[in-house]
């Protein structure tokens, strides 16, 4: 899914939040055209470093990968606001909300922005669920809904896929 959102917006700019071991990044990559850009944020230094492994492995060129080593609340307000096609939102689902903010900053127009687990197994639909991260991804979901300048959908695939677009 990440490799068609990719693809289908045109990203050859894209903020990835939360790197994990590359593996979003790969597919990432593969959605973009070859002078595309990943720049990825994590502050696990063995998430960089299996990251760059998965990466290589992939036979994807050092130059078109950024991996900055910080905790994303400290990084993302120093980057460039509207210059990025593509912002995955993949990191602990209680910064989600600020994240999603961010993000959307970050946007150019036409611009996606996706947060992933953002069904979270389950329990953002129950009503009856009211624990801190499940009501931080309903936060992300009422500003993906009430913003008037957002296209958005909730795609159940994986853990859940919030998906909103900024129009142009």
């Amino acid at each position: 899914m990440l490799r068609v959102l990719a693809a289908a917006s045109g990203a050859r700019s894209v903020v990835e939040i939360g790197t994990g071991v590359g593996v979003s990044g790969v597919y990432l990559l593969r959605g973009m055209p070859p002078e595309g850009v990943l720049t990825t944020i994590d502050v696990e230094v063995e998430n960089q470093r299996a990251a760059r492994e998965t990466f290589a492995e992939a036979a994807e060129r050092a130059g078109r990968t950024r991996v900055i080593s910080g905790r994303a609340e400290d990084v993302l307000p120093r980057l460039t606001d509207h210059a990025y096609d593509l912002v995955l939102v993949d990191a602990d689902p209680l910064l989600a909300p600020g994240h999603l903010e961010q993000g959307l900053r970050l946007l150019r127009p036409g611009g996606t922005v996706v947060v992933n687990r953002a069904l979270w197994n389950g329990s953002v639909a129950d009503p009856a669920k009211r624990d801190p991260v499940t009501t931080a991804l309903r936060e992300s979901l009422r500003r993906i809904r009430d913003e008037d300048s957002v296209t958005g959908a909730l795609i159940p695939v994986g853990g859940g896929l919030l998906i909103g677009v900024l129009d142009r």
